[in-house]
């Protein structure tokens, strides 16, 4: 199937969304749900209809589109530990992808946990801890591993370390999509023109929804 630039721009934008949640977490404790829920939504969207269903309603991954824009443009500023985490988590994705029984082990597990979610929200404490249980069983035995920087008060906190595990399972979801889309490090650097455009086009069509 032929993706678009759109297509890639919503994979992106949920990888950028994801880090960015991560990052609010680690430094201010808290994250906005709006923002963090469709980054959890993803995880169990394992036979999505299009890219943009991956992640819910039109303008889920705004926050996503913006930081993206930010990072590309430099305005308001370029946020160099989101760049990283967004790094990380791409070469996560690539290391995890010649690792077939561990991505066969995270898919049995992520469906095991949208089966035993029920009716439960998805930010509830109960659904991110067992989804954090997964990113911990597999992904972080990756090396290097993904180290989050913050404030030590919020990352000693247990409920904080299931939410950033969670939104790092999702982000490498997000950059397993961008690859799937056709994204690439390439992408980036040399269609810089088209994923702005994309992005800023998001953002116009879906903030007037």
């Amino acid at each position: 199937m032929e993706h678009s630039d759109q297509d890639r721009l919503i994979a992106l934008a949920g990888l950028h969304q994801a880090a960015y949640c991560v990052q609010r977490i680690a430094n201010r404790g808290s994250v906005d749900s709006a923002q963090m829920e469709p980054c959890i939504y993803s995880l169990f969207q394992i036979d999505a209809e299009d890219v943009a269903s991956v992640y819910g309603e039109p303008g889920a991954v705004a926050t996503g589109a913006r930081q993206v824009v930010a990072q590309l443009t430099g305005e308001p500023q370029r946020e160099m530990e989101l760049t990283r985490y967004v790094v990380a988590l791409m070469r996560h994705e690539r290391n995890l992808a010649g690792r077939r029984k561990m991505a066969q082990e995270i898919a049995r597990r992520i469906q095991g946990a949208a089966d035993a979610r029920g009716d439960l929200p998805l930010l509830d404490r109960e659904v991110l801890a067992g989804l954090a249980g997964i990113y911990q069983d597999t992904i972080s035995k990756l090396t290097p591993r993904i180290i989050v920087r913050g404030n030590p008060l919020y990352l000693q906190n247990p409920d904080n370390q299931d939410r950033i595990r969670a939104l790092l399972l999702a982000g490498i979801r997000a950059a397993l999509l961008w690859r799937q889309c056709g994204g690439s490090r390439w992408q980036v650097l040399l269609g810089r023109r088209k994923m702005l455009d994309a992005a800023r086009a998001y953002l116009r069509d879906t903030e007037s929804v």
